[in-house]
């Protein structure tokens, strides 16, 4: 089986490359993956896409949801040789899925808001499933911001949560007390922590902010800014740890000013 560069392609291809990398005479490292083994590679390719999103670059967007649909493929295709399910088994279930959840565009529903869909989704989910779930069902593998912001509006729907932002907010000031107290004595100091970025988390969820995406932010704003001490250090052609705290406190100044 021979493949080209601009040869016109479409999804069948990929299927079928996938499952001659998998077969006898195939890829040695594509025949020894299991679904284990390669799940890093799938968390991966769905970081590269995103950040091909913050950046705005469609050439590399492309490229990455590429990358990502080889990952669903290359399971697709493992799940097939076991006698589990195969790509058709996969598009299928999604097509029909999609088709359930919007009464409203392939049904009769009448819905007008995206909140009135949102919460018929929810009901659709629970109607689908063969035993309720818990309120609390969310994916352990989650980042932590952003599991901690599902769980809460889980717990939300069902009524538990501050009638306002101002009980969000006590309760940081509450978990940061509990955090001195605790560095003060040397015992929970993880543990208050842990509770203290949870209430934080809250507060963001009632200032409509997304935790995760905000600590994404300062991330890359500190980069940016550390990033033009080290400029400044290799200007003058000094090892930048050579530069005083005082120094490098004065670049960041610097560098606040021109990424704000």
């Amino acid at each position: 089986m021979t493949y080209r560069n601009g040869k016109d392609v479409s999804f069948t291809d990929l299927v079928d490359i996938m499952m001659t990398l998998r077969g006898e005479e195939g890829c040695p490292w594509d025949k020894e993956q299991t679904h284990e083994s390669i799940k890093k590679y799938l968390v991966e390719e769905t970081y590269e896409v995103l950040d091909a999103i913050d950046e705005k670059d469609m050439y590399k967007l492309c490229e990455e949801l590429g990358d990502l649909l080889l990952q669903i493929t290359f399971h697709a295709r493992m799940a097939e040789e076991n006698g589990h399910f195969n790509i058709n088994d996969v598009i299928k279930g999604i097509v029909d899925k999609m088709i359930r959840r919007h009464p409203h565009v392939f049904g009769s529903e009448d819905l007008e808001t995206s909140e009135q869909v949102l919460v018929k989704w929810e009901e659709i989910k629970d109607e689908e499933r063969d035993q309720p779930r818990p309120v609390l069902d969310v994916p352990k593998n989650f980042p932590a911001l952003y599991r901690a912001e599902k769980l809460q509006q889980k717990a939300a729907r069902v009524g538990f949560d501050w009638p306002d932002i101002q009980g969000a907010w006590d309760k940081v000031s509450e978990e940061l007390g509990e955090l001195r107290e605790a560095e003060g004595t040397g015992v929970g100091i993880k543990e208050e922590l842990g509770d203290l970025l949870f209430a934080v988390v809250n507060a963001a969820r009632f200032l409509g902010v997304d935790a995760e995406e905000a600590l994404q932010d300062a991330n890359r704003k500190f980069i940016q800014r550390f990033s033009y001490i080290e400029s400044q250090a290799k200007a003058q052609k000094v090892p930048l740890q050579e530069l005083s705290l005082e120094e490098m406190d004065q670049y960041w100044n610097q560098a606040k000013k021109i990424n704000k």
